[in-house]
């Protein structure tokens, strides 16, 4: 470790106090962008990061969309090295309920839980005010030891990923010239336990869709129609209920074109960070992971594409019993992609299989709900290597590449907007309660997550 390296680090150690005022400044302003009576909150919040950046010498602005204005900053001082785009969002969920909450949600508190581990409790504490935040304070040690960053870093915060963030990829493509880097870099995610840091690497893309069957004019009484009228729920259950075989492998033909396994080394990671599927299903109540056989629960969901049902309904679902038999049935349904797989193929494969299904005096209409790819990082890039490096130092575990079941669409639009691939860098444990009351966030994920952004950006400094 260099001595200039050292000395950032011990800046940041002796900041963190201030660096933590500075949070709380942050989540004490209440900027829950999906409730337009809290859009004064998001500008308050954009403007006070705006304040920030600008303090530390970042050409800083408020710029506006047709919602939530976004923070951009830039920062060129380096004489060398790459150019790294960061990635964050001050908006927040809402509160509700707000019963369940032990404390006030907007008056962040340092809470000691019962293994002695002290948590920042607050709404946004992880998401995700934390994690950005831990990226601006290790920008600032930078900047207080050495009066510049050791690479060129642009900055841009969004104030609407919580309530689906519309304006995002019309503003990155606006700006594609101003916001163009060699790597992004994301922090809204996290680790795979409390000990071993990670970069999320793969996402899997979504293809959501409603389909609807009608039969008879109006609903029957069953009695009366049974057996001899075609009944849709029954339908709709048999035709959803062949989409997966008895293996777990989804029927529609093409469906796997493009589908690659993760590389044996990446598997070997996650079976020792994840060796038992009982453990891994545990904490929902489960113990055997019932999906495409081959493949463990972590490799299901990090990195195999899959069917789902999310929802059905049809006929009566009120309190007691009525002998009818519905007119329509509805389904809500999803696949989640991994690279590779065209969400258009999918879904107009999904619809071809349902209209030849369908007998005589059996109609169906669909509904889309969304689409996006699967995202993976080469995982001979240039960047994904110094990363895991310096999160190894800075831990001293080995880093690994993980996966994600979910999807976060700022990966894909970034791509789309400006052709650069992202490192999605975070420090979020598992039991931090996002989205739900009680939200918090661990000060060694706060302290431990800024020291390793300023390894990343020296050891990304001298990357090609």
């Amino acid at each position: 470790m260099t001595e200039s390296l050292n000395q950032v680090l011990a800046q940041a150690d002796r900041a963190m106090p201030e660096s933590l005022e500075r949070l709380f400044a942050l989540l004490r302003i209440p900027s829950i962008s999906a409730q337009p009576r809290h859009a004064q909150d998001c500008r308050d919040a954009a403007e006070w990061l705006s304040d920030e950046l600008a303090s530390l010498g970042f050409a800083a602005r408020v710029a506006e969309t047709p919602g939530h204005p976004m923070v951009v900053a830039h920062d060129d001082s380096a004489p060398h090295g790459p150019h790294v785009l960061f990635y964050g969002h001050y908006d927040v969920q809402p509160t509700d309920p707000a019963a369940l909450w032990h404390s006030d949600p907007f008056r962040p508190a340092i809470v000691k839980e019962a293994d002695g581990r002290e948590v920042i409790v607050a709404r946004g504490a992880s998401d995700d005010k934390g994690q950005l935040m831990t990226f601006i304070e290790a920008c600032r040690a930078w900047k207080r030891v050495h009066g510049a960053l050791p690479l060129k870093v642009s900055i841009i915060v969004e104030g609407e990923e919580e309530s689906g963030g519309a304006n995002l990829l019309p503003f990155l493509k606006a700006h594609a010239d101003e916001l163009k880097a060699d790597v992004a870099m994301i922090c809204d995610t996290g680790m795979p336990n409390r000990t071993t840091p990670a970069i999320t690497t793969g996402l899997r893309g979504l293809v959501g869709e409603e389909v609807t069957i009608d039969c008879a004019t109006h609903d029957l009484h069953s009695g009366m129609y049974g057996n001899a009228a075609r009944n849709p729920i029954e339908l709709l259950c048999g035709i959803l209920g062949k989409v997966r075989d008895a293996e777990g492998r989804v029927t529609l033909p093409g469906f796997y074109d493009g589908v690659t396994d993760a590389p044996a080394a990446v598997r070997a990671q996650w079976k020792t960070l994840f060796p038992d599927d009982a453990e891994t299903l545990a904490p929902v109540g489960l113990s055997v992971a019932a999906g495409e056989r081959g493949y463990t629960a972590v490799e299901q969901i990090w990195s195999r594409p899959t069917f789902e049902i999310n929802g059905i309904s049809g006929g009566y679902e009120d309190d007691g019993f009525k002998t009818v038999l519905p007119a329509r049935a509805m389904a809500k349904v999803s696949f989640r992609l991994v690279p590779g797989q065209d969400p258009a193929r999918v879904r107009e494969a999904f619809r071809h299989y349902v209209r030849e299904s369908l007998p005589a005096d059996a109609r169906v209409t669909f509904a889309s709900h969304g689409a996006s790819s699967g995202f993976a990082v080469p995982q001979d890039g240039p960047y994904l290597k110094p990363a895991l490096a310096a999160l190894s130092d800075e831990w001293n575990v080995p880093a690994v590449s993980i996966g994600s079941g979910g999807s976060i669409p700022v990966v894909a639009e970034l791509k789309e907007a400006l052709g650069v691939d992202s490192l999605l860098i975070g420090f979020a444990q598992s039991d931090d309660r996002i989205h739900s009351p009680n939200e918090q966030y661990g000060l060694d994920s706060f302290h431990k997550g800024v020291r390793s952004w300023v390894r990343v950006l020296d050891r990304l400094a001298t990357a090609r």
